[in-house]
């Protein structure tokens, strides 16, 4: 990966006074090495008038898997990449924040012994990264960084130039140029918004990430208008340091309102008697919302269809209302993660009585599924192709007929409401369709009609008034037999 830092000068003031700023003699082409790599530092150029300083990062790839433990991207998984053959050697990442902290140190915190008066002067700055992930695209990288007195020139990189109509990859070409800022402010802009665009970072982020954030966002982080984004994503979006980390940042602004210090400001306020409590995840809403369901639909034999990892049927299990519980999936690694979750091996024998899981396809009818009184398909449609509903359906409510059938899944307007989500993008890469309300009732509706069911639909989450809630579901009831036979 590779990042260009450029400035102009006069013979009274001339540009290779960057080589004292950054602590790196123009003449020489040095190395550092890194815990993924190796860090070349070179000038392409060193005159009077013009001097550019250039960061070539050679990230050492096994390296990159060894420590990160085999998690993908360094201990951040990204499902599109695998472990030795990825982007990370040349997008511009937390990799590149990170050697750049470790390499331009001195000049991050604007000390310059030589030259000690050099730091604080604003000069001309001209920033080139020419590959730069972005999660977002091009209008997030420039809400980003020109509030901080940025002229951002942002292009996308086309996933093929041969093949123009593949559209835009999620890279683009970044040049940063700015009159008013100093060296200093640049590099620690750089440093944290870097694995902000990029969303990952390669290690794991921890509760001392909070104070790395505010020490190097301090001057102009608590009041950047993208400044709950940026905080989350930099935490890699950990809650509790996010919220504490945004809860310093608004004493910092009132204390600069005040014209006070943040002490004076943090002890005015009174202790919390009460912690507040902590937003339920979608997930646990969901699942809350099923049993909810389950429960007066009357259900004691359930199965949970498409059940991945198990986390539904423990919930069931809690209850003991559900006295059988069937979880099916088609991949046994699923089933294997679900085991272990449920601790089948070390279950007493009263419990373990009430539950099994198998492999199988939902895109074939099977015996097996025949005779419960529900079953649920939570968040599992949306990752089956169009033209493979139809025997999917089939397998479900002509076949196996369970009395109730819950199905879950996104609602597509609620996507405007996830900030972190680009435009036009599905909630998980596996998602084949996101359905609107309208799109999801008319599937349901005509489902239900063509196998003998009643249908009701229930929001899932919080119902916002202008795209609904985040996720829907359909409840469907059989109705009596000599209609379901008819119909």
């Amino acid at each position: 990966m590779f990042l260009t830092i450029t400035t102009t000068g006069t013979p009274e003031r001339p540009a290779t006074d960057l080589g004292y700023l950054l602590h790196k003699h123009p003449d020489k082409a040095q190395a550092f090495s890194t815990s993924y790599g190796t860090a070349h530092v070179l000038y392409p150029e060193a005159e009077t008038g013009r001097c550019t300083a250039a960061l070539l990062l050679e990230v050492d790839a096994v390296a990159l898997v060894r420590r990160g433990k085999g998690k993908g991207r360094g201990g951040a998984p990204d499902a599109a990449l695998a472990q030795y053959v990825n982007d990370r050697p040349y997008a511009a990442s937390s990799l590149l924040a990170v050697a750049l902290s470790s390499v331009f140190s001195s000049a991050m915190k604007g000390v310059c012994n030589a030259r000690p008066e050099l730091p604080g002067q604003a000069r001309p700055l001209r920033v080139e990264v020419p590959a730069l992930p972005a999660r977002g695209g091009p209008g997030l990288v420039r809400k980003l960084f020109e509030p901080l007195g940025w002229t951002v020139t942002v292009e996308p990189v086309p996933l093929d130039t041969e093949f123009p109509d593949w559209g835009d990859s999620r890279y683009v070409s970044l040049v940063l140029e700015s009159e008013a800022l100093t060296l200093a402010e640049a590099l620690r802009h750089l440093y944290v918004l870097l694995p902000v665009l990029d969303d990952a970072k390669h290690y794991w982020v921890a509760p001392d990430e909070v104070d790395k954030l505010l020490r190097v966002g301090e001057g102009w982080l608590p009041a950047h208008p993208e400044q709950r984004l940026i905080t989350s994503r930099y935490l890699s979006r950990r809650w509790s340091l996010t919220r504490q980390a945004t809860e310093r940042l608004e004493l910092v602004r009132l204390a600069e309102t005040d014209d006070s210090e943040v002490e004076e400001i943090d002890n005015a306020v009174e202790a919390e008697t009460e912690a507040e409590e902590k937003p339920t995840p979608l997930a646990v809403q969901r699942r809350e919302a099923i049993v909810t369901a389950l429960r007066q639909s009357g259900a004691a034999r359930v199965l949970d269809l498409g059940c991945g990892q198990g986390q539904l049927v423990q919930t069931l299990l809690k209850d003991p209302a559900f006295t059988e519980i069937v979880g099916v999936d088609v991949s046994m690694r699923a089933l294997t993660i679900a085991s272990r979750r449920l601790k089948l091996d070390r279950m007493g024998e009263r419990q373990a009585s009430r539950v099994q899981l198998f492999q199988g396809s939902l895109a074939y009818t099977d015996v097996r599924l025949k005779g419960y009184d529900a079953a649920v398909l939570s968040e599992v449609v949306e990752h089956v192709d169009l033209p493979r509903l139809p025997a999917l359906e089939y397998a479900v409510f002509g076949s196996a007929r369970p009395r109730t059938v819950l199905v879950t899944t996104p609602n597509v307007e609620y996507n405007v409401r996830w900030e972190s989500l680009p435009a036009g993008h599905v909630r998980h890469g596996d998602h084949r369709f996101e359905w609107t309300r309208a799109e999801f009732r008319a599937w349901a509706e005509a489902v239900a009609e063509r196998h003998g069911y009643g249908v009701e639909f229930v929001a899932v989450g919080p119902d916002d008034p202008e795209v609904g809630p985040p996720t829907q579901m359909a409840v469907f009831t059989m109705t009596s037999p000599k209609e379901a036979k008819a119909a």
